[in-house]
């Protein structure tokens, strides 16, 4: 017999949701086989089969969580291509990636290894964020998770204020919610809780400003793309200045400025949101961004964006306008220190060497970590956007 249990799918989470399965009890499968399809907090994954064999059980149903390396599937007569021994545990299918019970040190330029003999602490990333925003000793802590994974639940736990976890036994000095039979409980599932763990750790650990404007569209042409102007305003500010085209790392008290511009470009879904990323955007012709743009909206809603197409941008943008609103402070999301929130446009009244014009304007609000970009470097991005905004074409 061989367990199967299930991988970390490079999400850096500690589970995932069974969406459905493709093989049931008893089912021959080979080697790469599409097995299930489970959810994780950005995108649906097909976790394929890593021997030839005969499935005995399953374990979970559509809708049940798994912890990550937890048992999945156990097979009988399995042939992994090697003789493997009885009960052998094969954990991972797709490829040799970190688990996230372990702990990494992170930079601006890759992971940094740990010395071998130092004792690894087990813990969820969202656990260790809020641990270092609250004081927590995470060494100190007995995790309530999986083989002793420390959860954002043992954190929060840990770091109550002392007269409540000097409350009597069996009670708690929580404020108390009005009893009511109306509406109901929704557990945050998937891109909701992904969204709540991500809001909070850059509510830890960033120092945001934002500095709001508005562009001129006046001298536009009819048939302006308002995204994909964006989008090359974007490119053209970061060579005005390059640092909001960045990640910092506070650890190292680094930064890392890329020359690449790939935007993260926040889609709002109806199971939460997602942010596709936008490669290398300065390189990229009007027709090119449009037909990414339209490309990686559909697989965000149908929940078919590959996983690699969700990390690594290095500037973010919300384009928020196109549903309602004027003005924000959208929020920046680590490693990277800036985001620009693009509002509705409008005709507003303006005074033009003396006498008054109606011209369309789009509001713009640029949030920036403090901690990294001074104020001069933002306003100067920010006016660099608005100049080329501003252009006719």
């Amino acid at each position: 017999m061989i367990i199967f249990r299930l991988p970390d799918l490079g999400e850096g989470l500690s589970e995932a949701e069974i969406v459905r399965w493709h093989v049931k009890v008893g089912d021959s499968v080979t080697v790469d086989q599409p097995m299930v399809s489970v959810e994780t907090a950005k995108a649906v994954v097909e976790v394929p089969s890593p021997v030839s064999g005969i499935i005995r059980i399953l374990h979970g149903a559509a809708g049940d969580r798994i912890e990550t390396g937890a048992p999945l599937i156990e097979f009988a007569g399995a042939e992994p291509g090697s003789s493997p021994e009885e009960n052998a545990d094969h954990g991972s299918v797709v490829g040799l990636m970190p688990s996230s019970a372990d702990e990494f040190a992170s930079t601006v330029g890759g992971a940094r290894t740990a010395p071998a003999n130092a004792q690894r602490i087990q813990a969820v990333p969202a656990a260790r964020a809020l641990a270092r925003s609250l004081g927590v000793d995470l060494s100190a802590l007995s995790g309530s998770g999986r083989a002793g994974l420390i959860t954002l639940e043992d954190v929060i736990a840990a770091g109550l204020p002392a007269a409540e976890n000097d409350a009597p036994h069996g009670s708690t000095m929580r404020p108390a919610i009005p009893a009511t039979d109306n509406g109901a409980v929704q557990p945050l599932r998937s891109l909701r809780r992904a969204m709540a763990q991500s809001m909070a750790m850059a509510r830890d650990s960033v120092m945001e400003c934002t500095v709001l404007d508005d562009a001129d569209l006046h001298q536009w042409h009819s048939g302006n793309d308002y995204t994909v102007r964006v989008l090359r305003a974007i490119a053209k500010a970061q060579l005005v200045e390059p640092g909001l085209n960045a990640w910092y790392d506070a650890s190292s008290h680094s930064r890392r400025v890329f020359d690449n511009v790939d935007v993260g470009l926040a889609v709002d879904t109806p199971d939460g949101l997602l942010v596709p990323v936008i490669r290398d955007v300065g390189r990229r012709s009007s027709e090119q961004l449009r037909a990414e743009l339209e490309r990686l909206k559909i697989s965000a809603v149908n929940r078919t964006v590959k996983s690699d197409e969700l990390r690594g941008f290095t500037f973010m943008l919300s384009n928020f306008g196109m549903m309602a609103g004027r003005y924000a402070t959208p929020v920046v999301v680590p490693p990277a220190v800036a985001i620009l929130g693009t509002g509705r446009a409008r005709s507003d009244v303006v005074a033009i060497s003396g006498r008054v014009e109606i011209h369309q304007r789009m509001p713009l609000s640029l949030t920036f970590d403090h901690r990294v970009v001074t104020g001069g470097e933002a306003v100067r991005f920010l006016g660099a956007i608005i100049r080329d905004l501003e252009l006719s074409q």
